[in-house]
């Protein structure tokens, strides 16, 4: 038997075979179409009795590449890499959900993501619940004959409220429910859902994986029957994710393990500071120990992430005076990036919900999110300390 690599060496050296020009690093393959050897070959080939590419909407060798990285990490079946993280949220539950389906999902979600379950769902017929990360007892409460999956973000957007996985994939198999998490905030460097119960994972890999805030790109991952449904709406519907795109991140991954160390370690220095400062209400970062999931969060990822979460002192006034005297952090609605980014929720990646629905979610107009890039820690703690005031 083979020795399994560690997780740096295959994102590394997983990779396409050589062409006969034994090219080093992963070419490029920019084409939409690809050419078959003759008549017979191309029957076979759409027949689906040979396991080749046909189409770059149907398939490409770099996001063939692209995939096979993100599998071996999360311990996954197989995959289906999309032009966007919403790409893949919205074409996994369309490809799995069928009219009068219900969704139970954490409340703690992406906005869109909500806005999804809440406004166009429920147009075809598609009805969700939502549940609080911390009262997963009331779960089986809401369990429909209906009912067919189980959704959540861990750690949670923006308040980095950590679920138990755990817990979720034995309410899951009690209810013969599929398990889906999104898993974008964390990466597959900190932590594998999959190993918690979860049957799909999904992935907004513009965040970490790309690490550089160049690209768009999404995938889910997980069990092979699950993902082959997916592979034929996508198919048919074609989010799929753009060759280059795909070739890019592939890229990136090889360094998303160096990359996210510096970005929790930056992190948890921020949120020790944070911690002391007379003019911030509180502070979130799953690796403090004062975070209420602290041990659970210890349980289930390597590191905290790179994401912390605050509330200035003063209500909104307070808020609008911070976010205008950042000089070098950027505010912006991303978050993974090399360059520390500095969000407002309730104006932003939250607005299209409702003040009541953000207070549900423990979002107030004071909360910030900041994600902390690969700057010195220095001078991204001197920014938000002058900021601050």
């Amino acid at each position: 038997m083979s020795k399994k690599n560690q997780f740096e060496t295959d994102a590394v050296r997983t990779q396409l075979e050589r062409s006969q020009f034994l090219e080093h690093s992963s070419p490029m393959y920019l084409t939409s179409s690809f050419v078959f050897e003759d008549a017979e070959d191309m029957r076979a080939s759409f027949a689906e009795e040979k396991d080749r590419n046909i189409y770059s909407r149907y398939s490409n060798p770099n996001s063939s590449e692209f995939i096979d990285k993100v599998c071996k990490m999360e311990g996954a079946e197989d995959g289906f890499a999309f032009a966007s993280g919403m790409a893949a949220v919205f074409s996994t539950f369309a490809a799995l959900l069928q009219n009068g389906d219900h969704i139970l999902s954490a409340r703690s979600i992406f906005g869109s993501t909500h806005n999804l379950f809440t406004q166009f769902f429920p147009q075809w017929d598609i009805s969700t619940s939502f549940f609080k990360f911390n009262e997963l007892d009331e779960i089986d409460k809401l369990v429909t004959p209906r009912t067919k999956i189980i959704y959540a973000e861990s750690p949670t957007n923006p308040g980095v409220d950590i679920l138990d996985m755990e817990a979720l994939g034995k309410i899951a198999k009690r209810h013969n429910l599929l398990l889906v998490i999104d898993n974008c905030f964390a990466s597959p460097y900190l932590q594998q859902p999959i190993k918690f119960g979860a049957d799909l994972v999904i992935h907004s890999g513009t965040k970490l994986m790309d690490g550089q805030g160049r690209v768009l790109a999404g995938i889910t991952v997980g069990r092979k029957d699950l993902i082959d449904r997916i592979y034929r709406f996508a198919r048919i519907t074609g989010p799929t994710l753009s060759p280059f795109n795909a070739w890019l991140i592939s890229k990136s991954l090889e360094t998303l393990a160096v990359r996210v160390d510096r970005h929790c370690d930056n992190a948890l220095k921020l949120a020790t500071f944070l911690e002391d400062h007379d003019k911030v209400n509180w502070v979130k970062y799953p690796f403090l120990k004062s975070h209420p999931q602290y041990t659970l969060a210890k349980k289930q990822m390597s590191a905290g992430g790179c994401v912390v979460a605050f509330e200035v002192k003063g209500g909104l006034m307070a808020g609008q005076k911070f976010f205008d005297s950042i000089k070098l952090l950027s505010l912006s609605a991303n978050l993974g990036d090399s360059r520390s980014i500095i969000t407002h929720p309730a104006s932003t990646t939250h607005s299209k919900l409702s003040s009541e629905e953000r207070a549900m979610v423990g979002i107030s107009d004071g909360t910030v999110r900041v994600s902390v890039g690969l700057e010195h820690i220095d001078d991204i703690i001197a920014d938000i300390a002058q900021a601050l005031g």
